[in-house]
Parts: C-alpha cells; structure tokens; sequence
C-alpha cells in the first residue's frame, strides 16, 4: 500500500482532527426546513397534583419544566409566559376557563394542561390540550400515561407528551423530545463515544476504547453505534457498539486507515472512507462490513460521506481532487460525481431529512491574511442556493439534522473550547449543549 500524499494527510488531519446579528433567512430555507409557516400561540400551565402524594412535588417539577423547553425549543410554537397565565389552572377540561385563555393577556390559541400523581410506585399522569378558540369543540388531545415514580420517568413522560402535542400542530411531523444525540466528549481523558438527550440532558459515556474515537453515526433503528477508533494494534480501524448489548461487537478490519462511517437510511449499508488501496477513497459495505466496494476512483482524497435519508440513492462527500476540500455528491454506486461549491475551504456536508438541502462547514475566504471564518451554510441541491447560518465567531463544524428537518447540532468553539450546540435550520435560537471537556462531532438519532 502506498503512502498518503501530503495533500491527503493533510485533509484527513484537518477534516478528522480538526476540534478547531441575525442570520441570512430566505422564504426557500424556512418553507424546505418546515419553519415558513406562522407559529402556534401555545400556553403550556403547569400540571398540578392528582393526589397528596409528597413525591408529586419533585416529579411536578421535572415534568413541568420539561414540558415547556420541549416545547419552546421545537420551533414552532409562540409560547405564552407563564407570566401571563391566569391564576386559574385547569386540573382537567371542565376547569378550562376559555376566555381567560383566549383573551388578553394570554391571547393563547392553543392550551395544554393536566394532572400528575403517585399511588404507591406508580406515577399517573393525564394531559389534555384545548383549542381555546373553539370551546364547542375544543379538546384536541387527551393522553394518559404511567410509569415509575421518578424524575427520569417524569422527564420521559413530558418528552412523550410534548411530542404528541408538536406531532399534532406541527404538520403531523414528529417531535424530537425522545431523540438522542450521540457525539465525542474528551471528559474521561480520552476521546470516547457519549450519548445525550436532544437538550442536553443525561450525559453518559458509551465507549471505553481509551485510545481516540471519532465520528460517531448511530443506526437508523437506533440499536448500534458506526464510529472509528485507533486500534491497540494500530491503526484506525471501524467500530461497532451494540446499544442493545452495550458492548463493542465484532466487524471487519480493512487496510489503511478507515474512517467517518455513513449509514444508508433503511441500515442495510455503510459508507465509509478508506485508504486500504491508496489514497483514501468513497467505500460502499453492507451493515455487516462484508461486500465492500470502491465506489470513487479520482485523484486526491475522498472522505466525510453522508447518504441522503429520503431517497438513499445518493451521497454527498468531501474531495480534494480539484485542490482545497470541497462538497460533492455522486449516486451510491459511485456515477455522476457533481461539485457543489466552488471556492475556499468546504467540508463536513449533512444531507436534510427532506433530501433538498446539504448543510456544511466552510471558510468561503481561505488562506493566510484572507477574510472570513469556518461557518455553516446549508445549500439547496438542486438550484445550489446557499445561505450562510452561524455569524458569531469561532470555529462552526460537524453540523448534523434532527429528524424532523427543523433543527440542526454542531460543535462550535464561540464559547472558547469545542462544545456542542443546536440552532433552528434557518440558523437562529442557538442553545449550548454542552460544557464539560471538549465536545465535537456530534450526530442525531434518527427517530
């Protein structure tokens, strides 16, 4: 095998090691992303207690505040302050007082409200939300749930309803309130795998490989984590955690260095970048690792791929066949490779949920002395109209999507050291996620 040019150690070092005003809007990102249409004036009032349990209390707590983030945070509601809310909250629909919530200073259109309560172990909760406007026919939704008798499950049980309500006024899109993200923290003195909740919540480590682990992608049924890590034997080499058995499993070792894996969006297939015939290359295996197959042949480095989720045709990657990193994307199999920006410094593409947007990392002004810093612009595919999303300094890379096309995560050095943020898609209401030791390249679970 021979050895990496300069050119490609160079693009792999920078695109793998690298932990190095109001946003442009226009009406095609937030009508693609889900966001161009005119917010709900929700009221979230605080559930109240169903028995005189004195657990209700913490739980209350948990559940509530849970409840409000999910549902500030999806976007696509104006929220009322609490602020605003009258002094009479409803325990269940006969207690809707309609006028009170409709009208000034609420103005709420929409209203979720309900009760929690222990007996014994068990926690009950019931959630109703009203349509304000119409009291003849109001009740929009009414769910009931148990469960445990703890803040976990109370914060769940929030995640669960919040979705419910989101997946009904949003579209019949799903909520991301139970989603995951996975992502590489330093905290434990070596770079391992982490798993999180979407806001942040419950931070815990994944892998103990104490070596460097990189590029973590879970599956889309959300049983497995893909990611690469250097080898006690050496080299960097695809990994595969079971989430279901919470170990490493078995997979295939390849020659030459293999990193940043891809999932297709049915988990049938991985893509993956390899040097094990040269210089490193576009490689197409099944979930297994087996059947592996050389899908670019170009000069220069081909790394970073990311499949399209909606269609699963085709992939977008990064390549310095033309010099500098720039985003490309071909068919899976390899065919009809089409540049798609055309100066500076471009990698780390992520394909939307929808299949009409790339979002990536780009120094549009590269080189010494030139203007300009590493931001995220998302792309549409087909008129290859660009927007540019982060303004705010630092270092912006490793963008992935929700789910749900509405919200995107990146590690960001704004704060000072790399941590991990969200924004909405059209780049606004950026939130920090993370604050313990370094955090980058973090990835959504699918569902």
């Amino acid at each position: 095998m021979k050895n990496f040019s300069k050119s490609a150690l160079a693009v792999m070092t920078a695109i793998l090691l690298l932990n190095s005003a109001s946003p442009a809007q226009t009406d095609w990102i937030r009508t693609g992303t889900g966001l161009g249409v005119e917010k709900v004036r929700l009221a979230a009032a605080n559930f109240k207690s169903s028995t005189a349990d004195p657990r209700n209390a913490a739980l209350l707590t948990s559940f509530n505040d849970t409840l409000e983030t999910d549902l500030e945070n999806a976007g696509i509601f104006d929220m009322v302050s609490k602020s605003f809310h009258p002094t009479s909250i409803p325990a269940s629909p006969p207690e809707v007082k309609f006028l009170e919530w409709s009208g000034p200073p609420p103005n709420a259109s929409m209203l979720a409200f309900g009760t929690l309560g222990v007996t014994a172990e068990t926690m009950t909760v019931q959630g109703w939300l009203d349509d304000v406007k119409n009291p003849l026919s109001a009740q929009v939704l009414a769910k009931q749930y148990q469960d445990k008798a703890t803040t976990d499950a109370a914060r769940m049980t929030a995640h669960k309803f919040a979705d419910e309500i989101i997946f009904r006024l949003g579209g019949g899109i799903p909520g991301i309130a139970e989603t995951q993200i996975v992502f590489i923290s330093s905290r434990s003195g070596h770079k391992e795998v982490w798993m999180m909740d979407y806001d942040g919540a419950n931070q815990r480590q994944i892998s103990k490989m104490g070596s460097i682990s990189l590029s973590p992608r879970i599956s889309p049924d959300n049983s497995r984590i893909a990611f690469t890590s250097v080898t006690a034997a050496g080299g960097w080499q695809l990994q595969m955690f079971s989430l279901e058995l919470a170990r490493t499993v078995s997979f295939p070792r390849f020659g030459g260095t293999n990193v940043s894996p891809s999932w297709s969006p049915d988990g049938s297939r991985i893509a993956f970048s390899s040097s094990q015939s040269g210089d490193p290359e576009i490689y197409v295996a099944d979930n297994g690792g087996r059947s592996s197959k050389r899908v670019t042949t170009s000069p220069g480095p081909d790394v970073s791929p990311s499949w399209n989720p909606k269609t699963g045709s085709q992939i977008a990657f990064v390549s310095g066949r033309s010099g500098l990193p720039q985003v490309f994307t071909m068919e899976a199999d390899g065919t009809n490779p089409q540049r798609m920006t055309d100066q500076g410094y471009a990698v780390s593409p992520a394909w939307s949920p929808n299949g009409q947007f790339l979002v990536f990392s780009w120094m549009r002004k590269y080189g010494p002395g030139a203007p300009g810093a590493q931001d995220l612009y998302i792309m549409d595919i087909v008129s290859k109209q660009w927007v540019q999303l982060t303004h705010d300094g630092g270092r912006n890379d490793f963008p992935a999507w929700s789910p749900d096309g509405r919200h995107i995560v990146f590690q960001s050095t704004r704060s000072g050291a790399e941590q991990l943020w969200t924004m909405l898609a059209d780049g606004s209401n950026a939130r920090q996620l993370t604050t313990s030791g370094r955090n980058t390249q973090p990835n959504w679970s699918w569902k």
